[in-house]
């Protein structure tokens, strides 16, 4: 396949196969754990909605989807610290059992304050689910409930995942070159 992005990529961390196989154990999980229970799915705009739909796809419960927009980022490379809603909820999420899905979980400023925020909107319970987990810039106490795959502390893009809104088509979780973000 052809790509005008790969000469910005410096190697592939996870490959399309390797997402694949993880996105389904992590469906067959939360199927073991929902059925019966009509979650919410819930994705974290941007970043979650390439990994979101394929985990409703591996996840064969009744459920319905919905989504929040926040901004921590502002096209930087690291947190503001910062959390703004810039696309609330559209649905009454009382008694609810959300299923959080993250595309990264690294400082951990927007999941701790989404889990607060919708636990306060009188969630019943929240699984919190995120692609990657980069413990090494936590800054909250906060962990998911399921990760996909735990990566260094390296700037990585792709499978709905970006640098400057750019690279989330890419298929597989790629490290970027320190020379296409150097100066943010």
């Amino acid at each position: 396949m052809r790509s005008e992005m790969e000469n910005d990529i410096l190697k592939v961390l996870v490959t399309e196969e390797e997402l694949k196989t993880r996105v389904d154990q992590l469906g067959e999980i939360l199927f073991e754990k929902f059925q019966g229970k009509n979650p919410l799915f819930l994705g974290v705009l941007k970043g979650s909605f390439v990994f979101m739909a394929d985990l409703v796809r591996a996840c064969q419960v009744k459920s319905d989807v919905e989504f929040i927009a926040v901004s921590s980022y502002q096209n930087a490379t690291v947190s503001s610290g910062r959390v703004q809603i810039t696309r609330d909820l559209q649905q009454d999420i009382t008694g609810r059992h959300l299923i959080i899905v993250e595309d990264i979980l690294d400082s951990g400023n927007t999941l701790a304050f989404l889990k607060e925020y919708f636990l306060a909107k009188g969630a019943s319970s929240i699984t919190l689910v995120t692609l990657l987990d980069k413990p090494s810039r936590r800054t909250k106490h906060i962990t998911a409930d399921l990760a996909g795959f735990t990566v260094p502390d390296e700037f990585v893009v792709g499978y709905g995942l970006d640098y400057a809104q750019q690279y989330r088509n890419i298929p597989y979780i790629g490290v970027l070159k320190p020379e296409v973000y150097a100066g943010n």
